[in-house]
């Protein structure tokens, strides 16, 4: 009888602990990688075409990212910001950016940005692109931005501590005695 009791107290605190989220005081652990993503929009609405299908592709990265980084307690969050026409003719380089957990893609995948001819919304102007290796993008794809996105994930994850019974070289110094670790073997003279 003890023994089904303990069963079922082990079961429910495994249950307890690997299902629901959060620590002991119901609070959650969960980390934020934000994507952030601006473009152009002009009165009526309407994006360019390379803005439309750099939305798209947020869009499916955001989705991507979110159902892998889940299970290691990473909320991701997507905003989508207007560019006015007005600020767009000031720098037209801030169309189409896309930022994730506050620095730019190009920052994450090391690539650099550039200029091409852009056409309808955004008129006569050149418009951003970025280039990653050798390969020159305006429409950002979404496995550049999942790639940027894992990349930024791996700075919210946190290694486990690692405890040692060995005393650290500040402690080894101060002269502290370890007993855990194994010490070297006196040599003899013979």
């Amino acid at each position: 009888m003890r023994k089904a009791v303990m069963v079922t107290i082990v079961f429910g605190l495994f249950v307890y602990c690997t299902i629901l989220p959060g620590n002991a005081t119901g609070e959650t652990n969960m980390k934020i990688l934000q994507i952030q993503w601006q473009r152009l929009v002009d009165k009526q609405g309407r994006t360019c075409d390379r803005c439309g299908t750099t939305e798209s592709s947020v869009e499916d990265a955001f989705q991507k990212l979110k159902r892998s980084l889940r299970e290691l307690d990473i909320e991701v969050v997507l905003e989508k910001k207007a560019l006015s026409a007005s600020a767009f003719k000031k720098d037209p380089l801030e169309s189409n950016r896309i930022w994730i957990a506050g620095r730019p893609i190009e920052e994450w995948l090391s690539a650099t940005v550039g200029k091409s001819q852009c056409c309808s919304t955004c008129g006569d102007s050149e418009c951003r692109t970025i280039t990653v290796d050798t390969k020159t993008y305006e429409a950002i794809p979404a496995e550049l931005i999942v790639k940027a996105g894992f990349l930024a994930a791996t700075q919210l994850v946190e290694a486990p501590s690692v405890r040692t019974c060995c005393p650290s070289s500040d402690q080894a110094k101060k002269g502290r005695p370890t007993t855990c670790c194994p010490q070297p073997e006196k040599q003899q003279n013979k």
